[in-house]
């Protein structure tokens, strides 16, 4: 033990603190990952099988990074408590970390009941993580932990009509820069259109033509995304001024773009020389990720050479720290504030008593968890070997009465062109020549990026020079047709561009399992109905003749996840208790403003009454508060340039600590360069004079510019 005076130090016994620490992190790890497990794995299956969504593979290794780099950090704040919050107020982190946690698990479940669960579960991911860090440990730690949190919203999936709309518009960009510039060369292109995309049309030497189209996967979108992830990592990290930040993640932007550009015009370049094949080649080389490789080196170059900043520096220790470590007070280095040594944690009883409701909560809400998409028990065989061949299996769809179920067609070449597994065609005729023809399309993939929406596919959007879209939009709506589990359905009515002919789509997502190649596989699924009204006027009595066949087919597949009365009720009432829960949580984080206020104004009444020695230790911090970092030595020095009086920094020390725990002064801990630095600020708010109050009346801008006095 080292003793201060009254003050008792104990030297921390690292083995046990970092065991209960390591205690706590495993359970919110574990709390987070039971509940987001499913929409995890959704992610990065879809990460590893589709462009769009490969960004994802890097957010984990840089989560992972940011949180280690702060590691010091946030050893130094899992003790710490704000002064102001003691006594009646103690309990108000782990009150509002409940408020967040529930507001969690609301977005959650009124996402399960959205035709676009995966975005809202994931969106929720940090705001569950946020609470829960709130309970186990403090709101200080939250606040080093609140950049790595929001950065997980990179794995929420861009959405797709975002996504599709704004790759259209690039993609018709890049195809004219790209002609423009391979003309500027001496290249021989023409911009036409096919099939709604721009495409660029080169005629080589021998008069050949090779015709280059610039689809979404082209227009640089996808690296664009990619790119914003280290963009965002890269302007975190910069030790600068925050404006340096903001021109570092916004010069990414343009930087990326213009070697799109460039990679597109390369292309036509090889394309004009040596061929198609080869310029597709080193196409899909230097595309996604290499793409993003030279961006990411060439904004640090820019950076680093223009506007001098770096990115990674060398921690610089004082003298002090190494060379007096006799003279450290209180586990920090007088002279530039650094903690040396952590204070020790204990496991209390309330901790304990925290990590086992939480526990339970989490049992309980995987009873009751609603699944991305309903869990099913289809008939296991895809396919089966009939005298013809290998056709669908019928029995993945009923029978339905007055109709005759029949497979048409497997799409093996939509199936390359969508990286899908199977993509089935069946069709139920009826026996009343007077009914229509149903069309049913059954897709599975394992990515379930892979099984894309209609609206999405078929709506390009802006219309921009002359590209006008494949589809024009009737109606678009969701529709409940399979209660508990809840089966969400999209019903897409549209009408093509070229020729009036109108078509009604009733499409839905599951999940099952399947025998494929004689082994067991999940697979997700999209089942799309489809019919031919005649006119766009029919698209209602349309609608009503698909919904029945919608709902028979959902209960046939039996779905086997039920969710639970707690789970209906908290989806059917989720507007209203997040409204409620937002507004409670605000409330509540407003009352250490408050009380902060309240108690500086008690705190002046306070200093009145201490000693003249006291008094002019509370000067001296306010003094070194104007010129830096309040740290031990600066308030020293302070206070012998003040007083003409010498004082030890054990002394000192001790009187700071005396101090705080009546509230006059606070310790804070600030990051330098990731190291954490011990500083102390005076919390008292003086009443004003009516001088004084007059004073700011009349001229409120001089003093916005002098400052306000701590």
């Amino acid at each position: 033990m080292i003793r201060i005076g009254r003050l008792r130090t104990a030297v921390p016994s690292l083995g046990r603190s970092e065991a209960i620490l390591g205690l706590k992190a495993v359970v919110l790890i574990s709390s987070v990952s039971a509940l987001f497990l499913q929409d995890l794995r959704m992610v990065f299956v879809d990460a590893v099988q589709s462009e769009s969504a490969s960004h994802v593979l890097a957010v984990p290794a840089i989560f992972a990074f940011l949180v280690y780099w702060k590691k010091r950090m946030l050893r130094a704040t899992v003790t710490q408590e704000r002064s102001e919050l003691f006594g009646q107020f103690r309990h108000l982190a782990s009150v509002s970390g409940t408020l967040l946690l529930f507001t969690g698990l609301l977005i959650y479940w009124y996402g399960s009941r959205t035709f676009t669960p995966l975005e809202y579960h994931l969106f929720a991911l940090p705001i569950f993580a946020s609470g829960l860090i709130l309970i186990l440990f403090n709101s200080l730690t939250l606040r080093e932990l609140l950049f790595p949190l929001l950065f997980l919203l990179f794995l929420t999936p861009p959405p797709s009509e975002l996504l599709y709309g704004v790759g259209s518009l690039l993609s018709v960009f890049s195809s004219e820069v790209s002609t423009a510039l391979a003309n500027l060369f001496g290249l021989k292109c023409t911009l036409i259109s096919e099939y709604a995309n721009p495409t660029i049309l080169l005629t080589r030497s021998d008069a050949s033509t090779v015709a280059f189209t610039v689809d979404i996967a082209c227009s640089g979108i996808y690296g664009l995304i990619g790119f914003l992830v280290f963009a965002a990592f890269l302007a975190y990290i910069v030790r600068d001024k925050p404006w340096k930040k903001i021109v570092t993640f916004l010069l990414g932007l343009p930087l990326i773009y213009a070697l799109n550009l460039l990679r597109i015009t390369f292309i036509l370049m090889i394309g004009h020389q040596y061929g198609e094949q080869l310029a597709l080649q080193v196409f899909h080389l230097l595309g996604g990720w290499t793409l993003i490789f030279v961006g990411t080196v060439l904004l640090l170059t820019i950076t680093e050479r223009v506007f001098k900043m770096r990115f990674f520096t060398r921690r610089q220790l004082c003298p002090t720290c190494s060379t007096a470590p006799a003279t450290i007070q209180g586990g920090q280095c007088p002279s530039c504030g650094r903690l040396i040594r952590f204070p020790d944690v204990a496991l209390k009883r309330q901790d304990i008593m925290k990590m086992s409701l939480l526990a339970l909560a989490v049992v309980i809400l995987l009873l009751v968890q609603t699944p991305v998409f309903a869990l099913t028990q289809a008939p296991s065989q895809v396919t089966v070997q009939t005298p013809n061949g290998e056709q669908g299996n019928p029995q993945l769809l009923p029978q339905i009465t007055g109709y005759i179920l029949e497979f048409v067609y497997r799409d093996r070449n939509f199936e390359q062109r969508a990286k899908q597994d199977f993509s089935l065609v069946y069709v139920y005729i009826p026996t009343n020549r007077t009914a229509e023809t149903i069309s049913v399309a059954v897709e599975l993939s394992q990515a379930q990026s892979s099984l894309h929406r209609w609206e999405t596919c078929l709506i390009t959007w802006p219309e921009t020079k002359g590209y006008i879209p494949t589809v024009r939009q009737l109606d678009m709506k969701d529709v409940l047709i399979l209660r508990n589990p809840d089966i969400l359905a999209r019903f897409f009515a549209f009408q093509y561009s070229k020729f009036n002919q109108t078509q009604l789509v009733l499409y839905w997502y599951e999940t099952s399992t399947f025998s494929i190649n004689g082994t067991m596989q999940q697979e997700h699924v999209k089942i799309s109905l489809v019919t031919y009204p005649a006119t766009p006027q029919n698209i209602t009595e349309a609608e009503d003749r698909l919904l029945p066949f919608a709902t028979t087919i959902a209960a046939y597949w039996e779905p086997i996840k039920l969710s639970s009365q707690v789970t209906h009720f908290f989806s059917d009432n989720a507007g209203r208790l997040i409204l409620t829960s937002g507004l409670t949580l605000a409330a509540t984080v407003t009352i250490p403003i408050y009380e902060k206020r309240r108690q500086g104004h008690q705190n002046s009444t306070v200093y009145s009454k201490l000693s003249a020695h006291n008094k002019s230790i509370i000067d001296a911090v306010r003094e070194a508060q104007k010129t830096g970092p309040p740290t031990i030595q600066s308030i020293a020095k302070t206070f012998n340039e003040m007083t003409g009086i010498g004082i030890e920094y054990r002394e000192l020390y001790a009187k700071l600590i005396q101090a705080q725990q009546i509230g006059i002064i606070k310790n804070r801990i600030f990051d330098r360069q990731g190291e954490p630095v011990q500083t102390w600020s005076v919390n008292i708010q003086e009443p004003l004079s009516v001088n004084e109050r007059l004073r700011r009346l009349v001229s409120p801008h001089k003093f916005s510019q002098e400052g306000s006095q701590p």
